[in-house]
């Protein structure tokens, strides 16, 4: 297997996501990064779970954690009866697919994909543990030549020296995209809102860009508009979280007013990703609410007097009529058309 991830920066390297070894998983923590590279040990699927929760691992991260969580409930499931180890198994999918509420639907495919290696596996007579780590690894490495896919035809839309705003940390297609502008010798600025409270967009997307030799501003959540208005932002992208048949896009909280911004500017907003075929309407999204005291703090240090409230919707939801397209791996399609995506056949990487 050819590896995907090369040319990639540090958060992208498969072993720095999540993985599996000697009945343990650890897990890059991307809460401190990069003021500290330390990962988190998980030594029951349990643990796997809450670290998802808990945003140890955030962006597509949760997926890899998933199915290297599936592993290490195989391993903590080996000696089990046939009836206590499905039992088992089928439990740790739930789980671990349930860490978060938006994306359960593509965490369910995951896991779902995991119990079908593993009984797969059992029946032969194979190490279960074994067998759902190189399904795991064999299903990074899809998404990531998939995503690579949609990275060539998103540069297709970067003009030469142009300047780029992003949204959050878009895990895969952050570093492709980049990787495909270094190979055209397009000479691209990118600017990275910071994304509050967790700063994903500041620590992540801002040290992917900086690793792989990119001028790279970060800016303060409020300052989208006035970087539009003095720094003639070209293009403004994002990844998703969900993508509806609908044309509804699910991303991190703050997504719908850079994507109002850039209409008002006129700056195209070009969304990445493979529409979710389940998801035929943004109704069956459900947005994840995470605890309020999260917008009040950062790593442990209170803003606010004790009294005053917090409210932190995870994600939010743009409109199709501020997406100027959304770019897969089969081209750039409109969001009134996604369904069209699924006439062709796809194959899945999850």
């Amino acid at each position: 297997m050819e590896r995907q991830d090369h040319g990639l920066g540090f958060l992208l390297r498969f072993e720095n996501v999540a993985w599996y070894e000697d009945g343990q998983v650890r897990i890059l923590d991307r809460r401190i990064y990069p003021s500290e590279i330390r990962f988190v040990t998980c030594h029951r699927h349990e643990e796997v779970a809450q670290a998802i929760a808990d945003m140890v691992t955030q962006s597509a991260g949760p997926y890899t954690a998933a199915g290297m969580g599936m592993a290490l409930a195989a391993f903590e499931a080996d000696n089990l009866s046939v009836e206590q180890w499905e039992a088992c198994m089928t439990k740790a999918a739930f789980t671990l697919s349930h860490a978060r509420p938006t994306t359960i639907n593509r965490m369910m495919m995951i896991t779902e994909n995991c119990l079908k290696v593993a009984r797969e596996a059992r029946a032969a007579g194979s190490k279960v543990d074994e067998a759902i780590f190189a399904h795991t690894v064999g299903s990074m490495n899809r998404r990531y030549s998939k995503i690579s896919q949609v990275a060539s035809y998103l540069v297709d839309l970067f003009p030469d020296k142009g300047a780029i705003m992003t949204q959050c940390f878009g895990e895969t297609i952050v570093g492709t995209m980049l990787r495909e502008a270094a190979k055209r010798g397009k000479q691209i600025k990118l600017y990275c809102p910071e994304t509050r409270p967790f700063l994903q967009g500041a620590r992540l997307t801002a040290s992917v860009a900086q690793d792989q030799g990119f001028d790279t501003t970060v800016i303060t959540d409020n300052m989208p508009a006035v970087t539009m208005q003095t720094k003639s932002i070209d293009l403004f992208t994002s990844a998703a979280d969900s993508i509806c048949l609908d044309g509804h896009i699910v991303n991190k909280v703050g997504t719908m007013q850079i994507a109002i911004t850039a209409k008002h500017f006129g700056v195209p907003y070009f969304v990445t990703g493979i529409p979710d075929r389940e998801l035929e309407f943004i109704s069956q999204v459900h947005i994840e609410e995470r605890d309020p005291e999260e917008a009040l703090s950062f790593r442990g240090v209170k803003h606010t007097l004790d009294g005053v409230q917090g409210y932190y919707p995870s994600f939010d939801i743009t409109p199709p009529h501020l997406v100027s397209g959304v770019v897969t791996d089969q081209g750039v399609m409109s969001a009134y058309d996604l369904k069209r995506y699924y006439s062709n056949n796809t194959s899945s990487y999850w």
